[in-house]
C-alpha cells in the first residue's frame, strides 16, 4: 500500500452524530469480499430514492455538484457505530474518501478504517462546527491535512490533531496488519525453525 503523508482536497458535511455501518453500507451489499465496487452503494438509503439505484436523491449532501470529488468527510460523534464488519470502510475509501473527521469513532470501525490506509481525526465538536461552517461558505475550500506535523490547515486556520504513534507510522509507510506483519518475517522463521517439530506439524 501507498504512505500517507499529505492531502489537499475538498471536504464535505455530514454532521450528525451515531451514523452506523448500516446506514453507511446496508446489509444488501455484504455478499462480496472484493474491496473494489462498494463506493456505489454507500449511504444507498440516503443517496438514492430507489432500491435500483437509478434515481439520486437531490437533496443529499454527496450528491450535490459542489461536493462531487470531496476526499474529505466530516462527520458528528460516535461514527462507524454498529457491526465489526470492514465492508463498510471499504465503501468510504471506495467512494474516494481517504479521511474522516469526526467528534469520536467506533473502537473497531477506527481500526479497519486504519488497516485500509484511512486517516481517522478525532477533533471537538466546536471545531468540526467551525469546519463546517467554512464548507457551507466556500464548498470548493481545499483542506490541508500534514500527517507529519499532525496538522490540518483550511482558509487560513490551522488546527492540530493527535494521532496515536503506531498508527501513525502504519499510515506514513503505508502497512496494513499483513504488512506489518511481513516486517518481522525473519524472526518469525528463525522462531519457527528453533520451536520443536512436532510444534510445526510435523
Amino acid at each position: 500500500m501507498r504512505g500517507f503523508t499529505s492531502l489537499s482536497a475538498q471536504a464535505v458535511s455530514l454532521l450528525q452524530d451515531n451514523i452506523d455501518t448500516d446506514q453507511l453500507l446496508p446489509k444488501q451489499f455484504l455478499n462480496a469480499i472484493d474491496r473494489i465496487g462498494f463506493g456505489q452503494h454507500l449511504f444507498h438509503d440516503w443517496r438514492y430514492l430507489d432500491d435500483k439505484e437509478a434515481v439520486l436523491n437531490p437533496d443529499f449532501v454527496l450528491n450535490k455538484p459542489e461536493h462531487q470529488g470531496a476526499e474529505i468527510l466530516l462527520s458528528g460523534a460516535n461514527f462507524g457505530c454498529g457491526s465489526s464488519r470492514e465492508h463498510a470502510p471499504w465503501a468510504l475509501a471506495d467512494y474516494g474518501f481517504k479521511v474522516i473527521i469526526a467528534e469520536s469513532f467506533a473502537d473497531i470501525f477506527y481500526a479497519n478504517c486504519v488497516n485500509n490506509q484511512m486517516l481517522l481525526i478525532t477533533l471537538p465538536a466546536e471545531q468540526i462546527k467551525k469546519l463546517s461552517d467554512i464548507i457551507a461558505t466556500k464548498p470548493n475550500s481545499l483542506f490541508h491535512i500534514d500527517l507529519e506535523r499532525e496538522l490540518l490547515t483550511v482558509a487560513a486556520i490551522g488546527i492540530g490533531f493527535s494521532i496515536e504513534p503506531r498508527v501513525k507510522q502504519n499510515l506514513l509507510l503505508g502497512l496494513d496488519r499483513i504488512g506489518l506483519t511481513l516486517t518481522v518475517q525473519d524472526a518469525i522463521s528463525a522462531y519457527e525453525k528453533r520451536i520443536p517439530g512436532f510444534m510445526r506439524g510435523e
